[in-house]
């Protein structure tokens, strides 16, 4: 009899010790999904493994590099059958639009011309492969991802690329030689003046890197990043009732506010929390957060 019930003593202790383990699991769940404002999403296996920039040094040699100027587009990365973003999803691009490209992968971008982001954004993100817009599109390319060779001739490469694919919405952005520093400025000046981003440089003898390369480097006159919305804080004065700041956070994990750059109908209606955004500012503090942070725009998901 007490062996009997030891045995059912026993089973009864375990079958509460997991219904207490799976109630507690539960309820983390429940806190976690209450607790955070945005969901993770696991990376999209079809992402391409892109070259991403650095910011430009003041230490390096002008001349060892190609410039080009950065345009404000949508980055693109043909892979030989199809145009992809840089999370791996598919451009419904008109079939007008992609013949004769070639079947090796090219870096590039979706643009349209200077100060015209939204509106190439805006086309881009139509799953309608008859949409005409696409007409005010070109595939703007800058690299070749699959090429075993040195920057310097992967330029001559795309040069003659364009030429064959013969594709008027198949583009080039010009690569040009600088002697000094002096005359890289100069161009940054022209180049934004006349409403461009800013350039970039790119090291004659680099090698395709899949990852964020020292040899690629863009120069802007205001640096700029994203981050993540995790709050907002009420306008006061003149924005009663509408969005006074945004509180972002970044990667590393860097919180603060945002509360320049907004129009009037962004602050009535603000990003909402976990939307990822992008933003300008010039240079840190020593604790790492970006001065004069200012707001551009929402980033949209391609």
């Amino acid at each position: 009899m007490t062996t009997l019930y030891h045995k059912f003593a026993s089973k009864l202790l375990n079958r509460c010790f997991v219904k207490s383990v799976l109630l507690s699991v539960c309820q983390t769940l429940i806190v976690l999904s209450i607790s955070t404002p945005y969901s993770l999403s696991a990376k999209n296996l079809n992402a391409p493994a892109i070259q991403l920039a650095t910011s430009y040094r003041q230490d390096i040699i002008v001349s060892d590099y190609f410039v080009s100027e950065k345009l404000d587009g949508i980055r693109a990365y043909w892979d030989g059958q199809q145009l992809l973003s840089k999370q791996g999803n598919t451009f419904t691009a008109p079939d007008w639009f992609i013949a004769n490209f070639p079947r090796q992968a090219v870096d590039g971008e979706l643009w349209i011309a200077r100060q015209t982001f939204e509106q190439a954004s805006s086309i881009v993100r139509t799953q309608d492969k008859h949409n005409q817009r696409w007409q005010q599109v070109k595939f703007m390319i800058f690299d070749l991802p699959t090429s075993p060779q040195p920057f310097s001739e992967r330029v001559t490469a795309m040069e003659q690329l364009v030429t064959s694919t013969n594709n008027p919405y198949f583009k080039m952005i010009p690569q040009d030689k600088l002697t000094d520093s002096e005359a890289l400025f100069n161009l940054l000046d022209k180049v934004v003046n006349a409403g461009g981003e800013g350039l970039m440089l790119h090291h004659q003898d680099a090698l395709y890197q899949h990852l964020r390369s020292r040899d690629l480097m863009k120069l802007k006159r205001f640096e700029d990043a994203e981050a993540t919305v995790v709050g907002h804080f009420p306008g006061k004065g003149k924005y009663q009732g509408m969005l006074g700041a945004l509180l972002v956070e970044t990667e590393d994990g860097i919180r603060f506010k945002i509360g320049t750059g907004f129009s009037d109908k962004e602050r009535q209606n603000p990003p909402p929390i976990g939307k990822v955004i992008t933003y300008r500012y010039t240079g840190k503090t020593r604790n790492n957060i970006p001065r004069f942070a200012s707001f551009m725009r929402v980033r949209a998901i391609y």
